[in-house]
């Protein structure tokens, strides 16, 4: 029995788990309030792509008349193929049974349908990422293929990572989603209330809370809850996520309540717990940002005046309960940063809370999920990576803030590698200075593999209407130092932001075309530009050139309907920026026109072929701060002195032989300056508590020689750079 029990409803990621209901029961465990967690999403796709239950689905389609495409027919056709290696391929994505990619890469083992048709065009892909990765994408395709018959003949709401989702969007009224669910539930339902029973009836709760991060989880989360009012009158349920956070604030229609007794907002742990204290002492009734029905309206109760807890105090995420090793590793494009989303499982982390920077005028920075920032202490941090791995057995964290800050990411960074920590991990970010060359390099030490950031419209105009802080030259740099160090980097890409004309979008494309093929972003996705409630453009939209179309609101309130005063319809060019950043992600497609991407006619570029590769051209500087810390990541070298003569003249040496993983670096000092460097570089490990600084490097060197600049900036010691010596 357990007091409550905490659900993800279907459906968000097949290859990790969403991790609010973990931070949730790592904030109930400190509180003694004993809980108990399920991923509804990927039990439920567990239980449908099975070979049995497919073998149905294949029976009903047919007996219904529902096949109807050319596709969907050949599907059903080759339905042995199909059910035979089904439940095998489950069990090869889940990392069961790794041989199976030689038969799946051998071919004529899988069936093929439409999902298979882009396969030529990245054949040679393949020999990049190899062959489990090969055998991955293979398999995804064959499950989309599947998929795309659960669509056609069983289920057309259906979707790997959503279910029913247009139903959460936009959805100013309930009426919608209302008259759907006093419809009988569908094949995919039954399934997901079958489950959701048996976890009701083995953790017998008190109260059972959704969290519903997205619209496609949102139709599911009220089918559940339906199906609980009916068969556990009792158990009282409440709703919280990213999705009421910011869709549900204003809701007013009483018949949601219909379904949940509450819905939290912001962030969930103290509503939690004041709920739970309602729940076993009724005559209690504080609550902190809840809805509920009062006098048969809706009524916020924001009664408490308790604190939220601050990030220290909600303990470290626990992911005991969910089927981690049950997780599907699928690969739908042969690109190897894009495949992070969905290959492999990732323990997710926030660094902070909210937004460090807290500007862009598209972003719900009046929310404080964004506007409340709060960052964590790197120590806490590493400690709470440590636990993750000892509970878990993975040792990859996904950290998925807003954007994490780079000088916690530094001190991040610092704390792994003193505690020698093998750990692989990636952020989102800024595209911000502060990342230099030698940060990254410090970052990848840690264990860093990848970041992602918007570079949105790669356009410096709009980039600062947007309040980024960033300009299209900077992008390119810190994607270059990024690159430099074997860190792959993704931009998140932005069209149709108010005020943009169609030049501007030819030459962000242009941007982003030179970007790919200068290889300092390997991976990007482009998304139209949307208006929310919460964004200063959507509370401010005349500010913007824009005409909202507002509409009366009693449930959701987010996204909304807008004329763009320019008149240029946005959308045209979707497929084409779309297609050409799917070539360059492979690495192709460069010398193609721009106009070629597009079957309209559009304005030719007016940015330089070679704009971006000027930007990247930077002289040596040498404007090292005094306080910049300076840090050996280098092994111990192999010394040796030797004498030198010249005209008459005789110099003892220092030889230092640096051996790394790759290579082997020789510098070559006087001996007296050698052996001071010798004995430097211990103090400049990074497994130091206090880093020394430029300027006290500097002092303890002019006590016993002169002129420092002339051998901090001479060849040898700046030969050093590459292999390990490094200034943050």
């Amino acid at each position: 029995m357990k007091d409550l029990l905490l659900i993800t409803p279907p459906f968000t990621q097949l290859n990790t788990p969403y991790p609010a209901t973990a931070y949730l029961k790592g904030f109930l465990n400190t509180k003694s309030i004993s809980s108990f967690q399920v991923d509804l999403g990927i039990e439920v796709i567990l239980a449908l792509f099975e070979r049995s239950k497919f073998a149905y689905l294949f029976e009903s389609a047919k007996e219904n008349n529902t096949i109807q495409t050319e596709n969907a027919e050949r599907i059903y056709t080759l339905r042995e193929a199909y059910l035979t290696p089904l439940n095998e391929v489950i069990r090869f994505l889940q990392g069961e049974n790794p041989t199976l990619a030689r038969q799946i890469c051998a071919g004529n083992f899988l069936p093929q349908a439409s999902r298979f048709e882009q396969l030529d065009d990245l054949e040679f892909a393949f020999g990049m990422m190899g062959m489990q990765d090969k055998a991955k994408h293979l398999a995804t395709l064959y499950l989309e293929d599947l998929s795309d018959f659960i669509i056609e003949c069983i289920d057309d709401n259906f979707g790997f990572s959503r279910y029913a989702e247009r139903m959460g969007q936009s959805a100013n009224s309930f009426d919608e989603l209302h008259d759907l669910l006093q419809t009988a539930p569908t094949f995919i339902d039954e399934i997901t209330l079958s489950l959701l029973e048996q976890k009701i009836n083995e953790t017998q709760p008190k109260l059972i809370c959704f969290s519903v991060p997205f619209p496609g989880n949102l139709y599911s989360a009220f089918r559940c809850a339906q199906f609980i009012k009916s068969n556990y009158p009792d158990i009282k349920i409440a709703m919280g996520g990213g999705f009421p956070n910011t869709e549900l604030r204003s809701v007013t229609d009483t018949r949601v309540f219909d379904y949940f007794d509450f819905i939290t907002l912001d962030d969930g742990e103290l509503p939690i717990e004041l709920l739970f204290q309602h729940i076993e002492d009724l005559s209690f009734f504080e609550l902190k940002r809840t809805l509920h029905l009062k006098d048969d309206k809706v009524y916020y109760n924001n009664t408490s005046d308790k604190a939220d807890y601050k990030q220290i105090d909600l303990g470290t995420p626990d992911y005991s309960d969910l089927r981690l090793n049950k997780y599907i590793s699928v690969i739908e494009i042969a690109n190897p940063m894009h495949s992070l989303w969905s290959d492999g499982r990732w323990n997710k982390l926030t660094m902070a809370h909210g937004c460090y920077w807290g500007k862009c005028t598209f972003c719900d920075i009046s929310l404080d999920y964004i506007k409340i920032y709060e960052p964590i202490a790197a120590k806490i941090l590493v400690d709470r990576m440590e636990e993750l791995i000892k509970q878990t057995n993975e040792s990859g964290f996904h950290f998925v803030d807003e954007a994490a800050p780079p000088a916690l990411m530094k001190a991040l960074a610092l704390e792994i590698i003193r505690r020698k920590l093998t750990v692989t991990w990636w952020a989102n970010i800024r595209f911000e200075k502060n990342f230099t060359q030698d940060l990254c390099l410090l970052l990848k030490a840690s264990g860093c593999i990848a970041v992602s950031g918007g570079l949105e419209v790669a356009s410096d105009r709009l980039l600062a209407l947007i309040d980024k802080g960033v300009s299209v030259e900077q992008v390119a740099k810190v994607t270059r130092n990024f690159t430099n160090a074997d860190i792959m980097v993704h931009a998140y890409l932005m069209y149709g932001y108010p005020t943009q004309n169609e030049q501007e979008t030819i030459d962000s494309l242009e941007m982003v075309r030179q970007l790919f093929e200068a290889g300092i972003i390997q991976s990007g996705f482009w998304h139209q530009f949307a208006l929310t409630a919460h964004s200063p453009i959507g509370l401010n939209p005349e500010n913007y050139n824009l005409k909202p179309n507002l509409k009366e609101i009693t449930f959701a309130n987010n996204d909304i309907d807008f004329v763009d005063n320019t008149g240029i319809d946005h959308s045209k060019y979707s497929f084409g920026l779309k297609k050409s950043l799917y070539n360059y992600m492979h690495d192709i497609g460069y010398d193609i026109p721009l106009k070629d991407w597009f079957d309209f006619k559009t304005p030719r570029t007016k940015i330089s072929p070679d704009y971006i590769n000027n930007c990247l051209v930077t002289s040596e500087h040498f404007n090292i701060k005094a306080n910049n810390k300076i840090i050996w990541l280098g092994t111990t070298p192999i010394h040796n002195e030797f004498t030198k003569s010249k005209k008459g003249n005789t110099w003892t040496m220092l030889q230092l032989i640096f051996h790394t993983p790759e290579m082997v670096k020789e510098i070559i000092l006087e001996q007296k300056e050698g052996l001071w460097f010798l004995d430097l570089l211990p103090q400049l490990s990074p497994e130091n508590v206090k880093q020394l600084t430029f300027n006290q490097i500097k002092l303890n060197f002019e006590e016993q020689f002169e002129n420092f600049e002339l051998f901090w900036y001479s060849k040898p010691i700046q030969q050093l750079k590459s292999i390990g010596l490094i200034v943050i």
